[in-house]
């Protein structure tokens, strides 16, 4: 047996082969797979009490001393089958460590699906006499079908991430791949086993063999439900956006108010965090902020009842707010390095110095198309410039807060007046004011050069944004 694994997991689902690949594991002398071990409602197999002297009681309260069990005690290599709904605990366990060899099954989502329903109406979940193999048609489900493939989906995708980041890789082996024997002796090569086998273990049967339209009662509706899915994902809409961290120290919160502000960069924060203070009559910059996430939770477990929300702005209003204010203009709180690399390098017809007389309506406007336009290429991962939190997809900013927490309420720019001055009032302040309107951006308001090219624009770089909230046309 080689030294780079210690013990083995397969990742797998119900119906892809889990059994005659574990099978088969089991007939190489120096590999046993002990099953299930951590399914829910039992330990192993059905009916058995515990592995390797570990009870199922023993497991709920420490599966890392049964991994530990599973790799000591076994003679050779031990290992056990592992599927997206078992114990959630283990996966970090397996994943982020490199001794631990993984192995992924995989099979055709209509065939798994097939089958499971099958083995539900026959109750038959192996078969190893074909003699007493249970036949049955079955209904296709459409909805319980799309939810059996994103499931399998999203635990692939989990995998193949955790893998990547972390360096490492798996034996993908699909379940047509488990009837070749060559097959075989390669996954015992990646477990650094010198085993070979000279044929299958032959003491499981296929159960179901014929086709899916001599197993489905209405294989037409499985065929035109299936043809709706996309299954190359092609009208996935592409991020190239770096993943945000969730920026907890810009959170602010209430003087007193059990309210949190997260705000979204480039959206109406001056207005906010005004209607923030005047709620507790204190200036501005005394509201609380600059928190790391210990002292939010200090603070959340602090304020029983409290509230958390931020506010989106339309996509091409916030790219023109941010233009104007952090790019066009020299001084302090301006993107001076960046700005000058947008004038030099990419040609954005700005100014040198402070915009005059002479930056009219129509330079205003070719200017700020020139920055959507590097903003296209910003957000595709194709310049240098950071991707920075005030141009950044409204929903890569949402994504990062959800790694510490998600707001209650995900406010639009035009509702927030009537919608915070009602959420005061929930929290305890019935005569807040409303926020102020945001002023006209300066030198030029954006409906002095909005028009249907800027617009269609603005939706090519924030398409997810306009997907995702289902932003129309500004104005």
């Amino acid at each position: 047996m080689g030294d780079g694994f210690d013990y083995f997991v397969v990742f797998a689902e119900m119906r892809t082969g889990s059994n005659f690949l574990e099978t088969n594991l089991n007939a190489f002398e120096g590999f046993t797979c002990h099953g299930e071990v951590f399914n829910p409602h039992f330990i192993g197999y059905p009916n058995t009490t515990h592995i390797l002297g570990v009870t199922q009681a023993d497991r709920e309260a420490d599966p890392a001393a049964l991994i530990a069990t599973i790799r000591d005690r076994t003679e050779g290599m031990g290992g056990f089958r592992f599927f997206h709904d078992h114990d959630p605990r283990v996966l970090d366990i397996c994943l982020d460590d490199p001794r631990c060899a993984k192995i992924i099954l995989t099979r055709n989502p209509a065939e798994s699906y097939v089958s499971f329903k099958i083995a539900q109406a026959t109750g038959q979940w192996k078969l190893t006499n074909v003699k007493r193999r249970k036949d049955s048609k079955v209904d296709f489900d459409a909805k319980e079908f799309e939810e059996h493939v994103a499931a399998l989906q999203e635990f692939q995708v989990y995998l193949m991430n955790r893998l990547q980041v972390s360096g490492q890789t798996a034996f993908y082996v699909d379940y047509e791949d488990l009837q070749d024997v060559e097959v075989m002796n390669g996954l015992a090569a990646f477990l650094g086993s010198e085993e070979r086998l000279e044929k299958l273990d032959e003491s499981l049967k296929k159960q179901n063999p014929s086709p899916l339209s001599e197993k489905v009662s209405n294989f037409d509706a499985m065929e035109r439900a299936i043809s709706g899915l996309d299954r190359f994902n092609l009208g996935r809409t592409p991020n190239f956006e770096p993943r945000r961290g969730p920026a907890v120290p810009g959170f602010v919160t209430g003087a007193r108010a059990p309210l949190l502000f997260m705000p979204m960069r480039g959206g109406p924060e001056a207005e906010v965090l005004a209607w923030l203070a005047d709620l507790d009559g204190v200036p501005v910059e005394t509201l609380p902020t600059q928190m790391n996430q210990k002292g939010l939770r200090k603070w959340k477990r602090s304020k029983p009842g409290h509230r958390s929300f931020t506010v989106l702005r339309h996509p091409v209003a916030r790219a023109h707010a941010v233009f104007c204010s952090r790019i066009l203009p020299r001084g302090p709180g301006t993107f001076a390095d960046i700005r000058k690399t947008l004038r030099n390098f990419h040609k954005l017809p700005i100014p040198g110095d402070q915009p005059g007389e002479e930056y009219d309506v129509a330079a205003h406007r070719a200017a700020f198309v020139a920055f959507l336009e590097f903003l296209k290429a910003n957000l595709n991962g194709q310049t240098s410039i950071r991707v920075d939190a005030h141009w950044a997809s409204q929903s890569a900013a949402l994504q990062g807060m959800a790694q510490f927490v998600l707001p209650d309420l995900i406010l639009r720019e035009e509702e927030m007046r009537p919608a915070l001055t009602r959420l005061a009032g929930e929290v305890g302040y019935p005569d807040a004011r409303a926020p102020g309107a945001a002023e006209a951006d300066s030198p030029h308001a954006l409906a002095d050069i909005y028009d249907e090219e800027i617009e269609a624009l603005a939706a090519q770089v924030y398409q997810r944004d306009y997907i995702l909230f289902g932003f129309g046309p500004w104005g």
